[in-house]
C-alpha cells in the first residue's frame, strides 16, 4: 500500500514556524500520511528570503498531531554534528510518540549553509563526511557504550539515553541522485530512499514504471543485513501537483504497482491562503 505525503518549504512564508505548524496539523485533518520538511539555513540560498528551523517546526507540528509521519527531507548531515542530530531525532520521536522519519542527504553546496559559513563543499568529503555521521547517529541510538574514530568525527565511549520510541530504531531514509552508485549504495544500507532521478539539461520528467522496478532490484540486491526486518521503503514523486489529477493519479498507480511505497506532494512557498488551500484538499489517493 502506498502513502502520500506532502513536501513542506522551510521559507517564504513558512519563515514563520507557526505557519508551518498550522499546516502540518491541517495536512493530519485533510488525511495526508506524512508531512515532511526542508532543511535549509537559507531558504534554497535565496537572498534574504524568511527560513525557519525545520526541526522546531517539526517538534510543533509533532504535538498539534496524532497520527501523520514527520520528517526532514533532507537534512545535510555534513554541516551537522552528528551527536546532535542524535539526540534532536530521538526528541521528535518522543514527541510524536514514534512517528519521526529521518531524512538524510549530502546537501547542495551551494547552499548559504554550505558557502557562505565556510562548510566543506566538496562532494567526495561531504560524501565522506555523511557515511561517518550515520555510523555515529546508529552507533549512539543504540542505547549501548558506544566509541568512534572516524576521519572527520571523534566520540569518546558514552551511551546515549533514553532510545527512541520506534524499535530497533527511527528509520533512515537517504536522499540522492540516482543512478549515481555512492547515493543509491548508501541508500541500500538504511531504511528506505528518497532519491531523485538524474535528469539530463532541460529534462523533468517523472519516474516510470521501469525505471522504479530497477530501483527496488538494486535496493534488493544491496541491502544485505538490514537492523529491521520491515519492507524497504520508496519514497518517490517530490513534485507539485499537474493540473491533471487523474494524469497525476494514474501515474501513482503504475508506480505504487512497480514498488513505491510513499509518493510525495510539494506545496511551493505561496501564499499562507494558497498552502492552506492545497493542504487541505487531500491527497490524490488510488483505489
Amino acid at each position: 500500500m502506498m502513502r502520500y505525503g506532502l513536501s513542506l518549504p522551510n521559507g517564504g512564508v513558512c519563515g514563520d514556524a507557526r505557519v508551518l505548524a498550522e499546516l502540518g496539523c491541517l495536512a493530519e485533518a485533510a488525511g495526508w500520511d506524512g508531512v515532511f520538511v526542508e532543511d535549509y539555513i537559507v531558504h534554497q540560498s535565496d537572498g534574504a528570503v524568511p527560513t525557519c528551523d525545520p526541526w522546531i517546526a517539526l517538534a510543533a507540528i509533532a504535538v498539534g498531531t496524532k497520527q501523520i509521519w514527520l520528517g526532514t527531507s533532507v537534512t545535510p548531515l555534513s554541516r551537522r554534528r552528528p551527536w546532535k542530530v542524535a539526540r534532536e531525532a530521538v526528541a521528535l520521536d518522543q514527541l510524536s510518540n514514534g512517528r519521526f522519519i529521518l531524512g538524510v542527504g549530502s546537501g547542495d553546496a551551494g547552499e548559504a549553509g554550505f558557502s557562505r559559513v565556510n562548510e566543506v563543499r566538496d562532494a567526495r568529503e561531504r560524501a565522506k563526511m555523511l557515511d561517518e555521521a550515520l555510523e555515529i547517529i546508529v552507533g549512539l541510538w543504540s542505547g549501548e557504550p558506544f566509541s568512534y574514530q572516524g576521519h572527520y568525527f571523534q566520540v569518546q565511549e558514552m551511551t546515549f539515553l533514553p532510545t527512541s520510541v520506534q524499535k530497533p530504531r527511527i528509520p533512515i531514509l537517504v536522499g540522492g541522485g540516482w543512478p549515481l552508485k555512492g547515493p543509491s549504495l548508501r541508500a541500500a544500507r538504511y531504511d528506505g530512499c528518497c532519491l531523485y532521478k538524474q535528469h539530463e539539461p532541460g529534462d523533468s520528467s517523472d519516474w516510470i514504471p521501469d525505471e522504479v522496478r530497477e530501483l527496488k532490484a538494486f535496493m534488493e540486491a544491496h541491502r544485505g543485513e538490514q537492523p529491521r526486518n520491515e519492507p524497504y521503503e520508496i519514497k518517490l514523486g517530490g513534485r507539485s501537483r499537474s493540473a491533471d489529477w487523474e494524469h497525476d493519479r494514474a501515474l501513482m498507480k503504475v508506480l505504487a504497482e512497480a514498488g513505491v511505497t510513499w509518493w510525495v506532494e510539494y506545496v511551493p512557498a505561496g501564499s499562507v491562503e494558497e498552502m492552506r488551500e492545497s493542504v487541505m484538499r487531500g491527497p490524490l489517493r488510488i483505489e
